[in-house]
């Protein structure tokens, strides 16, 4: 009996030794923010929009040359438009920034937390992420590509599921040629 307790315990030991070092190999890869890009475009019935936003800081995890996981805060602060000037620009920058749509002053940081990486293909990975916006957290999956120190990725965003509710017909009547479609998209280009 002594000695089936001692094997266990043996066991035990090599096993857990074997897991902590297997979690190791993890290493995290800081983003370049100044080096790095984030452009949303947003479309209404009448045409579309489009702006950049910053990254405030982030990181990708690999195991070796494996993508495994990822996190990034984004700086809603900056949103702001590249498709106008003068003072249209100043009207929809301050406009985004504003409660009815991400209200920066309130919440000026948004996140993104990897929950699940599968590989697709060479460099290629399926991605399953918590997004936050607004202090609301929802699931997003969209793919990312992964070439020597940089990455791409593009997904979809459902507004509605934010509570960014302005323009959208998912809350508001009779909008007709003044309504926003709830998804937008973000296209991402990272340095790392």
């Amino acid at each position: 009996m002594k000695k089936t307790i001692k094997n266990l315990a043996l066991v035990a030991i090599v096993a857990f030794t074997s897991f902590a070092y297997a979690n190791n190999d993890i290493e995290k890869k800081e983003v370049k923010v100044e080096a790095s890009k984030v452009v949303w475009k947003g479309y209404k019935v009448t045409g579309s929009h489009e702006g950049t936003v910053d990254l405030k800081s982030g990181y990708l995890s690999f195991d070796g040359e494996t993508l495994v996981g990822g996190e990034f805060v984004i700086d809603m602060t900056t949103i702001g438009s590249t498709d106008l000037s003068g003072e249209y620009k100043g009207k929809l920058d301050g406009h985004l920034k504003s409660d009815d749509f991400f209200g920066v002053e309130k919440h000026p940081t948004s996140k993104l937390v990897f929950t699940k990486v599968k590989a697709s293909g060479k460099n290629a990975y399926d991605v399953t992420a918590d997004l936050t916006i607004k202090g609301k957290t929802n699931k997003v999956e969209f793919q990312i590509s992964i070439y020597g120190n940089k990455a791409t990725a593009s997904l979809k965003v459902d507004r509605s599921k934010y509570d960014v509710r302005y323009g959208s017909t998912s809350f508001f009547d009779d909008l007709k040629d003044k309504a926003i479609y709830d998804e937008f998209d973000l296209v991402t280009d990272l340095e790392f």
